[in-house]
């Protein structure tokens, strides 16, 4: 990062910038990309490309998009959400999003995109199988609704599923992708689409005031996690698959559902309260749908899991 040859992103002359988002859209095999802030700003960006003002974007119910940034939605697009609810864990199936994308007989009710999120975060880090993509793409083809994937930790599933990225990303008409989370970087998601999709989305990155100054430095920081960061997702999913399996032995049975990916979550009475005595424990979690969410990540090692555990006992045993 100290290193790294900058310039202005704001006129498209950072070198280091051009360079992480060459390198997206080739592993996503889509023809462009931009990289911007964060996860929020991509989608927010991609729902303001692709939907009309008042227009709807059908999205899971639980999804990021649909629940955590429905204030961002609201005054960035000023789309619509139509709620699509989910049969187990978040995972949309053909058959419920055919019906969801039902036109509006009167004409008034118009849906101008449908999103997808792989893995999905109150599902658990749930794992959508490409099968199960390519056949809502079909649907959502033939009712003319492009498709948007929230892929914020999209290498995750891919991982769990032992499929290449581009897999996942070729049932799709544009995504995101975060390079924090499990890929390590400190900062920065990319949106992947067509070459139209992206300028759109590179002029509203601007409006809404994500152009950056010597971005390199923290393009530099993206490139190696795009390219180290995958190689090592699986070790997280087994700290993970540890974690919930220690946790299974301390909570009441059913409080804990086994992950897929690098997400735990653990069902108890007052989880906020629980959250502030686990961080009297030195152990740092989350509060999302209720439950006290842990995950895994570069920054977790065995050891670490170990640490959790024994803050755990302690705190249940108090």
């Amino acid at each position: 990062m100290a290193e790294a040859e900058v310039g202005d992103d704001w006129y498209g002359d950072d070198p280091t910038v051009n360079r992480l988002e060459d390198r997206a859209a080739e592993v996503m095999g889509k023809e462009a990309a931009v990289y911007v802030a964060s996860g929020t700003m991509a989608s927010q960006i991609a729902l303001a490309v692709h939907v009309r003002r008042g227009h709807f974007v059908a999205s899971e119910a639980t999804s990021h998009i649909a629940r955590t940034e429905a204030s961002s939605r609201a005054v960035v697009s000023g789309a619509a959400l139509l709620e699509i609810v989910a049969p187990s864990r978040g995972i949309l199936t053909a058959e419920v999003v055919a019906g969801a994308l039902e036109p509006d007989p009167y004409g008034v009710d118009v849906v101008d995109l449908l999103t997808l999120e792989n893995t999905h975060q109150v599902g658990g880090g749930s794992v959508m199988p490409v099968e199960d993509m390519r056949a809502i793409r079909k649907v959502a083809q033939e009712a003319g609704v492009p498709v948007y994937l929230d892929g914020a930790r999209i290498f995750n599933a891919a991982t769990a599923a032992g499929v290449d990225v581009a897999d996942y990303a070729a049932e799709v008409d544009a995504l995101m992708f975060c390079l924090s989370k499990g890929l390590g970087a400190p900062i920065g998601s990319v949106i992947c689409g067509s070459r139209e999709v992206v300028q759109e989305a590179r002029r509203l990155k601007i409006v809404i005031g994500g152009a950056w100054r010597q971005a390199g430095i923290m393009a530099a920081a993206g490139l190696i996690a795009l390219e180290e960061g995958p190689k090592r997702l699986h070790e997280d999913h087994e700290h993970a698959g540890r974690l919930a399996g220690g946790l299974g032995q301390i909570l009441p049975e059913g409080s804990v559902t086994a992950p897929e990916t690098n997400i735990v979550f653990a069902a108890v009475p007052d989880a906020w309260g629980m959250i502030e005595r686990l961080r009297d424990e030195g152990v740092l979690a989350t509060m999302v749908a209720g439950k006290v969410r842990m995950l895994t990540h570069v920054d977790v090692d065995a050891t670490d899991i170990d640490r959790a555990l024994d803050a755990w006992r302690r705190v249940m045993s108090s």
